[in-house]
């Protein structure tokens, strides 16, 4: 019986994993090593740790983590979560686990427009976030390529950071291609855009296929319904990560810092939740 499982190795699957075990409280870490930032090489905006690997960043925690004895990381996939009576129940292959708490780490995963040479540069010179990539492009020509109605909002928020900015919808687009220092973009007319980098907005879904047979309640975003503990609408179920969308923000926070930060609520809650049970 732990006290939680956590279901994810990101940044607020491991941050969670370390605010319980600085609180001595029996907690297991399942990773099943699909990462939303996976091609990413080097992760921004986070104090301490600007452009450093995120494949780097979850070496040192768990590091960090094997420091306290009541962690325990597997590497393994879940497939199942259920609640049953007072407890709830974790499925990895033929084991059932059983905890008191279960965090929902697990990341979402993104699918990009159907461009041709697009998804070979996603996380490097194709990217989603300004706040994470923008300035890796400053002084230089970008393109946004989004038909959307966000797509010139995010082109005023790029204006101060690049050198032009050029709003290209993904229809218009029949391959990308990465040059020597940037990228070339075929167009339907013939022409060729060439751009230091490119955004785009994926559409994404959960990496958790459980959550939808544990009957967590789900926002408009189709992110998990929290508080802002990253409490779900099943007793001692949390959602942290870009899984989650509390009530009090627009959308789900796309950012290590915030997964972070929402590993570490989520953690604190449960220590309470189990004090005054």
């Amino acid at each position: 019986m732990y006290d939680a499982i956590i279901i994810g190795g990101g940044p607020a699957g491991l941050q969670a994993a370390l605010t319980l075990g600085r609180m001595h409280r029996r907690t297991l870490l399942l990773d099943s090593g699909d990462y939303r930032n996976g091609t990413v090489r080097h992760a921004h905006n986070l104090l301490t740790n600007d452009g450093r690997d995120p494949a780097e960043l979850r070496r040192l925690g768990r590091e960090e983590i094997a420091a306290y004895p009541d962690v325990e990381i597997r590497d393994a996939a879940v497939s199942a979560v259920a609640r049953e009576t007072d407890v709830l129940t974790v499925t990895v292959g033929d084991e059932i686990l059983r905890a008191h708490a279960v965090i929902l780490a697990t990341g979402v995963a993104d699918r990009l427009p159907d461009v041709p040479g697009l998804a070979e540069q996603w996380g490097d010179r194709v990217a989603n976030c300004p706040f994470c990539h923008g300035h890796e492009f400053s002084g230089r020509p970008v393109a946004i390529v989004n038909g959307s109605a966000h797509a010139a909002v995010l082109g005023r928020m790029l204006e101060p950071v690049a050198s032009e900015v050029h709003l290209i919808d993904p229809a218009d687009v029949v391959r990308v291609t990465g040059t020597t220092d940037g990228l070339a973009l075929e167009r339907a007319d013939g022409s060729v855009l060439e751009v230091a980098g490119a955004f785009v907005a994926p559409t994404w879904s959960s990496r958790a296929g459980f959550v939808d047979g544990l009957g967590v309640e789900l926002q408009e975003s189709g992110a998990v319904r929290t508080d802002p503990f990253g409490r779900t609408s099943i007793e001692n179920v949390y959602a942290v990560g870009d899984l989650a969308h509390p009530d009090h923000l627009p959308g789900p926070l796309f950012s290590l810092a915030a997964a972070i930060a929402g590993g570490q609520l989520a953690a604190v809650a449960i220590v309470q939740s189990l004090v005054m049970d």
